[in-house]
């Protein structure tokens, strides 16, 4: 069965896009089948892996809103093993036409059903926001990873993203994963402040691995590539090579 992954944090700017890229490329490349689902209406998981969003016909909008099969819309990307599901900024109405739907927070889960033994593992990359789009990422998902920077703010929206990963986990069998950190400075007061507060709140859940500030992870993406083909032996490369290798090793423990 297909492990279904949201990477899920209601602040804007802490690396849920450049996780959702590069921790499914590294799967890939460790030879784990991948499918990547752009939740974003921003869709920069979409542009980031090379796919030109002005020649797309059908993106994931269409499989939600006019329920079209999953199948019809997903697009190879440059790593062999890795799919996605793409976005275009067609998404941004998606909240709206979603309100009046029957059964509307589960729309991704329903067009996920016949996928479950297709891949084995699907990363969905959410809005930052809590909004429907969010809420149909979680709701399909298995887990969810948090990608937290390490500054005094992302402290602050992360009670309400608890509760609501708690209340999800209690109504619809959500497991948190866990917390990894990015854009870590280890040479700041600061990032080991944010540290130790997250791992006295999340303990065990929190990843060893930390994804370091790099001007090539920043780079990679207006080139259309993970990390890992634009700059294979950098910092940011190992770095979530690193991740994906814990992030198994979690999976291979958890069963």
């Amino acid at each position: 069965m297909s492990k279904v992954i949201a990477i899920a944090n209601q602040k804007g700017g802490v690396g849920k896009t450049t996780t959702a890229i590069n921790l499914g490329a590294s799967l890939a490349y460790l030879g784990e089948e991948c499918l990547l689902i752009d939740m974003d209406p921003q869709s920069n998981t979409t542009s980031g892996l090379g796919i030109n969003k002005n020649n797309l016909v059908k993106n994931i909008y269409n499989v939600l809103i006019d329920e079209i099969a999953l199948e019809d819309i997903l697009q190879d990307t440059v790593m062999d093993w890795l799919d996605i599901a793409p976005a275009t900024t067609d998404l941004s109405g998606a909240e709206v036409d979603l309100v009046n739907m029957p059964d509307r927070e589960k729309k991704l889960k329903i067009a996920l059903e016949k996928f479950q033994k297709v891949y084995k593992y699907i990363i969905i990359d959410c809005p930052p926001s809590l909004g429907l789009l969010t809420i149909n990422a979680l709701v399909a998902a298995d887990t969810v990873i948090i990608p937290m920077q390490c500054e005094f703010f992302a402290l602050e929206g992360l009670g309400q993203l608890s509760k609501t990963i708690f209340a999800l986990m209690q109504n619809y069998n959500l497991d948190l994963d866990g917390v990894l950190f990015t854009m870590f400075d280890a040479r700041t007061n600061l990032s080991q402040q944010v540290v130790e507060e997250v791992r006295k709140f999340f303990g065990e859940k929190v990843y060893e691995t930390k994804i370091p500030r790099t001007i090539k992870l920043a780079e990679a993406p207006s080139f259309g590539k993970p990390v890992l083909l634009y700059d294979p032996s950098g910092k940011g490369t190992i770095a979530y090579m690193d991740f994906a290798k814990e992030f198994l090793k979690r999976q291979n423990k958890n069963g």
